[in-house]
């Protein structure tokens, strides 16, 4: 066998040509992988996959015409053989489950490192679903906080396998946001009240007052002697708690509750 046909095969679909090229590149320096091919948005993922038959897509979520969700559940029809690992902006629950229902695999936030995304994609090629870790800290919540009954008496869930980030293939995306009643459904399934304040840890108000004031994760991480990991962490789950989709909306948030004047 040769080196090339034993390489995990990756496609990357992602709108922005800088991000899609810069991938295509860290992914192709990786041992065991190739690139075999790139697309701008959801419709090309999926013709590209049919002319290339990769073993994994990288999807963003967020592209013009075919979204990333549509091309998921289009790829988990006409060729299910390929595992896609969602690689995007956002890991708020409008995002998250609809991916994940689609058939997603795997679940990243772009500020996942090059290790994280290596790891992920041997991970999804291998049968396992992968999870950042903010992510699957949101399925077991929702997962919890659901009524039993509406999930017929069964909770999804896997072991762990190497990393806290990596599942049993046989765990399966839950449908516990479609289970909540109709007066809650336009609330984040994790928390059906209004986002507060008061939710956030001691931490987590500093690390939203400090991205208000303007500092990247690595300043942060300078700032608090802290791992970036670590901080990326924390950010995450201020964007979850908040609501907040970008650190735009996450500084937005910190004017409007007063912790920044």
């Amino acid at each position: 066998m040769s080196d090339s046909a034993a390489s995990i095969r990756v496609l990357v679909a992602d709108d922005q040509r800088v991000t899609r090229e810069g991938l295509m590149l860290l992914i192709g320096l990786n041992e065991g992988m190739e690139v075999v091919g790139g697309a701008a948005d959801g419709a090309e993922a999926v013709a590209l996959a049919h002319e290339h038959r990769p073993d994994v897509v990288l999807m963003d979520l967020a592209m013009p015409g075919t979204d990333g969700v549509a091309a998921t559940r289009t790829l988990r029809e006409e060729a299910p053989g390929v595992a896609v690992l969602v690689l995007t902006t956002y890991a708020d629950d409008s995002s998250v489950f609809p991916a994940l229902r689609a058939g997603a695999k795997g679940y990243l936030t772009k500020d996942a490192g090059a290790d994280e995304i290596e790891r992920a994609i041997r991970a999804v090629h291998g049968g396992r679903i992968w999870m950042d870790p903010v992510v699957q800290e949101r399925l077991i919540a929702v997962v919890t906080a659901a009524d039993p009954q509406s999930m017929g008496g069964t909770v999804p869930g896997g072991s762990t396998q190497g990393s806290p980030a990596a599942v049993s293939h046989s765990a399966q995306p839950p449908q516990a946001a479609q289970a909540l009643p109709p007066s809650q459904a336009s609330q984040p399934a994790w928390d059906v009240s209004a986002p507060s304040a008061e939710r956030l840890t001691a931490r987590e108000t500093e690390i939203l007052t400090l991205i208000a004031e303007g500092l990247s994760n690595a300043e942060i991480s300078e700032r608090l002697f802290l791992s970036r990991a670590t901080v990326k962490t924390h950010v995450n789950r201020v964007f979850a708690k908040t609501g907040a989709r970008d650190r735009a909306q996450a500084v937005r948030y910190a004017y409007r509750s007063g912790l920044v004047g």
